[in-house]
């Protein structure tokens, strides 16, 4: 129950976040939008309905027709999200900040809505909409949640250009993009981390290295070349951005010949990094 509502608390959070942007920065620089929000936006400017009652009856229609695509837990968090977001609208609609800077309100823009989606997706929630059409794509596609709903926004934001015109839609494009690295970082975490793959002739000796200089574990994986059909001892390791210099140095000091593979990885968890019961 604790953590239930605590959910339902960053979700507010991330509705009211969301909601500021679109007053705060998006319609006083007529500025555009992606997906449900930008399709309200856009029907502020040509006729003045209510992007809180627009914004509503979109996200639930929406909502009606992509929930088997969403757990049950999934669902009850977006009409959550969806009821507080539209409430959040219609609260902040007039309230306002003093900037006159276009490029800075788009910026700024981006990081609340950023913020405000990451929140609520992070806790398991959407924002229905574009968010729904995300959802679908990393599922069958492989899309990360944050590109696949670029992807939607953009295609919503370029059909405003005729409403707002050249300049706006490109700071739109430029909040937009803004916005998706800050979800993304939402999203994944703040905790982010290098895996490394080593396959080596020496792979006792390197691991021997990283152990004994770098006070990082080990993973040997068995292998075997597919075309050699030999078999080979995979060395798997995690380590921190700055630790990368450190091991690619051992490496090539012990095997010149080694093949290397980095990879990003986040949220990781174990011992010698985050605990999992403190995540």
């Amino acid at each position: 129950m604790k953590k239930y509502v605590m959910d339902i608390l960053i979700i507010m959070i991330g509705s009211l976040l969301f909601a500021l942007a679109v007053n705060l920065f998006v319609i006083p620089n007529d500025l555009g939008e992606g997906g449900v929000t930008g399709i309200t936006i856009i029907a502020y400017y040509l006729f003045g309905w209510s992007p809180s009652i627009v914004s509503f009856v979109l996200n639930v229609a929406l909502l009606v027709v992509g929930y088997k695509f969403l757990n049950r837990q999934t669902t009850i968090y977006t009409i959550i999200a969806v009821t507080f977001h539209s409430l959040f609208l219609h609260l902040t609609e007039t309230w306002s900040i003093s900037s006159n800077e276009i490029i800075v309100n788009a910026i700024f823009g981006g990081v609340f809505a950023g913020v405000g989606i990451g929140l609520i997706i992070r806790v398991g929630g959407t924002t229905a909409g574009s968010t729904i059409l995300a959802r679908i794509t990393n599922k069958y596609l492989g899309w990360s949640i944050s590109y696949g709903l670029l992807f939607f926004d953009l295609i919503v934001a370029f059909s405003s250009y005729f409403i707002i015109g050249t300049e706006a839609l490109l700071l739109t494009i430029i909040m937009l993009y803004v916005g998706t690295k800050v979800m993304e970082f939402v999203i994944e975490g703040v905790n982010p981390k290098k895996a490394v793959t080593i396959i080596s002739k020496k792979p006792e000796d390197i691991a021997g290295h990283v152990s004994a200089f770098m006070n990082r574990g080990v993973t040997v994986l068995s292998g075997h070349g597919y075309y050699t059909k030999e078999q080979k001892e995979i060395l798997y390791i995690v380590i921190s951005k700055q630790e990368v210099v450190k091991l690619k140095k051992i490496v090539k000091e012990i095997d010149k010949d080694a093949f290397i593979a980095i990879h990003d990885v986040r949220d990781v968890f174990g011992h010698g990094f985050i605990e999992l019961s403190k995540s």
